[in-house]
């Protein structure tokens, strides 16, 4: 089975990705600085290349941002691809592309692409792209490495705010050495694609100190599929094999997995930053408890959905299951939303490939 079969699609994941952007927003100059050192020689087209673009809306605004940008420099023409995995839903992505049958770009030297595939293989001829980007898609792992979790639903552990559950320190390593060999295997394919002197920003949430991206999401999430198993409406032994394969990195874990691997890439800039969260921001602005809830509870359904799914795929209740894991989830937040806090710590990593 795969690990993931992707983000919810028909416009869900478009719908809940702010925090995801607010993120995005923050490496926006890093992408200028990519860009101000591209090298242009040659004629043919220019390759930006976003791997892990869900549904697209994040992914088209980066390619607008970009395109003017470029054509500061040049004038030859240019291809946007935009790639995930083949069960990702595409429908919403090819629509705002070409919106009333017309590019988004709005210039006939512009043209894009999808690419479905694995991140961690070589999707594109080789020397043809001259940017690649990668946000957040790098924290799910290529694959499982073991194949239970007994104690927790991530292998990162809960918070210290919640503390329910717990992860050995043998589990967890097995997941860090996955999370550096994903690096190695992501980077060693960008390398074939991209040309030598082009860029790769890689980002993705993480862990800095004190501070996890996935304190409260997971908490929230955990406890709600412990509630299941207390009814009696999946096993034990469900949830124990149901685990979401995501791994928080340290910016340290992501500099070590380069620079110890024969890898052609030379790291420019790396950063933790925390980034704003937009339901935190709305929630205390209004004090709306219920937006504040079912805003975050959708913001993490968009990624965390589809390996709920597969864990459940033979229970014949499956259907309700997730309906009700999420619906618990929403009223968990409701009902004590301090036990839940949650705070976005990304990571970015400017390279070029040498």
């Amino acid at each position: 089975m795969p690990v993931t079969t992707g983000m919810v699609g028909q416009g869900f994941y478009n719908r809940n990705s702010a925090p995801q952007m607010a993120a995005i927003e923050h490496v926006l100059p890093w992408l200028d600085e990519a860009v101000a050192v591209l090298p242009l020689g040659g004629a043919a087209p220019i390759g930006l290349a976003d791997f892990g673009c869900s549904e697209g809306r994040n992914s088209i605004a980066l390619m607008q941002r970009l395109v003017p940008a470029l054509r500061r420099r040049t004038p030859r023409d240019i291809m946007t691809v935009h790639s995930d995995l083949p069960t990702n839903d595409f429908s919403a992505l090819f629509r705002d592309l070409r919106p009333e049958g017309r590019s988004v770009f709005a210039a006939a030297d512009v043209s894009s692409c999808a690419v479905a595939g694995s991140m961690f293989d070589r999707l594109l001829p080789r020397g043809s792209v001259h940017l690649a980007m990668t946000f957040n898609a790098i924290g799910f792992l290529s694959r499982k490495p073991v194949d239970r979790l007994p104690g927790y639903i991530l292998p990162n552990g809960p918070s210290r705010v919640r503390g329910v559950g717990e992860v050995t320190a043998e589990e967890r390593a097995a997941f860090a050495d996955q999370a550096r060999e994903d690096i190695r295997a992501f980077l060693a394919a960008r390398a074939a694609e991209l040309v030598p002197g082009g860029q790769l920003l890689l980002q993705v949430f993480g862990a800095d100190g004190a501070l996890r991206t996935c304190d409260g999401i997971y908490d929230v999430l955990n406890d709600a599929v412990l509630a299941l198993v207390a009814e009696g409406r999946i096993s034990r032994a469900t949830y124990e094999r149901y685990y979401q394969p995501v791994y928080f990195r340290t910016l340290d874990e992501i500099t070590e997995a380069v620079e110890t691997a024969d890898i052609p890439f030379r790291i420019e800039r790396g950063e933790s930053y925390e980034s704003p969260v937009p339901f935190n921001t709305d929630f205390a602005r209004t004090g709306d408890l219920a937006a504040y809830a079912r805003d975050y509870t959708n913001f993490f359904r968009a990624f965390t959905e589809a390996v709920l799914r597969i864990a459940l795929a033979d229970h014949p209740e499956a259907e309700a299951l997730v309906a009700d894991t999420y619906a618990r989830a929403e009223r968990l937040l409701r009902e004590a939303p301090e036990r839940y806090p949650f705070r976005y710590i990304a990571l970015a990593v400017r390279m070029t490939r040498t």
